[in-house]
């Protein structure tokens, strides 16, 4: 679990600062969200739960970043806030390690939404082609029932 919230964290970070604020790239698809951070999350929480999802746990990377950047020298305000929704599907899940085991990499799935100076944006990592791309659609399902709340 630990290699893969500081895979998604430096995930979001990467995309944030390299690809701008809505767009797609190689590592992530990211999503203008036009409200507050606690109506997209709020949002994104429901469209998860209404696809009939568990969520697993909330990563408050924002939360730990704020808490850590002075232990590690750091006085950059990365976000205002942001945390991770992480959860899984049993039935996609299975689908996915049946057509290749070693897909185990990929679970659990994970949503973020964070605030960047006043910005808010819903998104997730992008999967590779193959049966994972059934996954991918999944999440930007669930984003796109966020985004419309």
């Amino acid at each position: 679990m630990r290699s893969f919230l500081s895979g998604a964290v430096l995930a979001v970070m990467t995309t944030i600062t390299t690809a701008g604020l809505a767009s797609a790239d190689g590592t992530s698809t990211i999503y203008k969200y036009d409200g507050s951070f606690e109506d997209a999350a709020f949002s994104l929480e429901s469209a998860i739960i209404d696809k009939g999802l568990n969520i697993d746990y909330v990563s408050h990377v924002g939360e730990m970043l704020s808490r850590t950047g002075q232990d590690v020298g750091s006085d950059v305000t990365l976000f205002d806030n942001a945390e991770i929704y992480i959860f899984c599907s049993a039935v996609l899940s299975r689908k996915m390690m049946e057509a290749d085991p070693l897909n185990i990499a990929h679970c659990p799935y994970g949503i973020f939404v964070a605030d960047r100076e006043g910005e808010v944006m819903v998104g997730y990592r992008n999967y590779p082609e193959g049966p994972m791309q059934e996954v991918q659609s999944l999440l930007a399902e669930i984003v796109e029932e966020a985004l419309s709340f």
